[in-house]
């Protein structure tokens, strides 16, 4: 039998109303909201876990997997980071890139998929293309508007066209749906 596995994916803290402040309620519900799921799933039988090592969503549920995984009852849980490119967290103040540092050092596996010399976009596509491809859930916070392009959506569709179960979180009222075309 094999390992099932979780891809997890959602914003950067830009686009949310407490943009980087952690300590806002609403992060802290959103947090919570995530690390009830993730609880969920693996109550569920999923153990195996890709984030793709970008600030907000992606760093936030890697916390919250190393903080389980420290739990006796949770310390099978692998977490697997997929980085789009080797220095994609240059730019990150200092804190940001030692938070990263510590979800690699922990990390089940950690994954560089493309490199700097490659289009940048075409490397955050292929990561999170690689990590819908290796999961049979995707855990999204995103609210489906799809009037906003963002990487966040265009993993949500590449799951949905792949038929990956999703669920998704909402950014703003962290009230959690079953995506519509998973259920069937």
């Amino acid at each position: 039998m094999s390992i099932k596995s979780c891809a997890i994916t959602g914003h950067r803290p830009a686009r949310f109303k407490w943009k980087y402040k952690e300590n806002n309620t609403g992060c802290k519900r959103l947090k919570k909201r995530l690390r009830d799921q993730i609880v969920a799933l693996y109550e569920q039988g999923v153990r195996r876990f890709y984030v793709g090592g970008a600030l907000g969503v992606d760093m936030w549920a890697g916390e919250i997997l190393l903080q389980l995984k420290e739990q006796p009852e949770y310390n099978d849980i692998e977490l697997f980071i997929a980085l789009p490119f080797e220095g994609h967290d240059a730019d990150w103040d200092s804190r940001s890139r030692g938070r990263l540092k510590v979800l690699i050092q922990h990390s089940t596996e950690t994954v560089v998929i493309g490199t700097k010399a490659e289009v940048l976009a075409v490397c955050y596509k292929r990561r999170n293309y690689y990590m819908v491809d290796h999961a049979d859930i995707l855990l999204a916070v995103y609210d489906n508007d799809r009037s906003i392009r963002s990487g966040t959506g265009m993993t949500v569709n590449y799951a949905r066209k792949k038929g990956v179960s999703v669920i998704l979180i909402h950014p703003d009222n962290a009230r959690v749906s079953m995506d519509a075309s998973a259920e069937s």
